[in-house]
């Protein structure tokens, strides 16, 4: 990569994802990755899964060598616009709906107690009755 790197637009970049032209976002820096696809130890379909977004936390999740980090200068074909690149999506997690009346769980426990002594009240009844006549 020469002295004056060409900035890309996260646009430009995304739609390089497919097997014979791909490129990657790393540390903002782009990677024309294409040539190293058959390469690549954890196959194509590692590099594809990275492709249109910001693919730092995948790499550095992977834990690569240091010879790795070396080679990728040799793929190095510009930095990222980061003014392009779309905000990590934070996950919310939805917020479960509050039951504020409690009378029907108070109801449910209190027949599951209830109903099984009738039962067992019915059964001793009917053995008591049976067994005097």
């Amino acid at each position: 990569m020469g002295s004056d790197p060409k900035t890309h637009k996260f646009e430009d970049v995304a739609i390089h994802n497919k097997t014979k032209d791909c490129w990657l976002i790393i540390a903002g820096k782009v990677y024309n990755v294409t040539p190293f696809m058959d390469d690549h130890p954890g196959g194509d379909e590692v590099l594809l899964a990275a492709t249109g977004k910001d693919a730092t936390d995948d790499f550095e999740d992977t834990g690569h060598s240091d010879n790795a980090r070396e080679m990728m200068d040799q793929y190095c074909i510009g930095e990222i616009d980061p003014s392009t690149v779309p905000q990590k999506r934070v996950f919310i997690t939805p917020q479960q709906a509050h039951n504020t009346d409690k009378s029907p769980d108070f109801v449910i426990k209190i027949l599951q107690f209830l109903v099984p002594i009738l039962i067992l009240g019915l059964a001793f009844a009917v053995r008591q009755y049976t067994k005097e006549k």
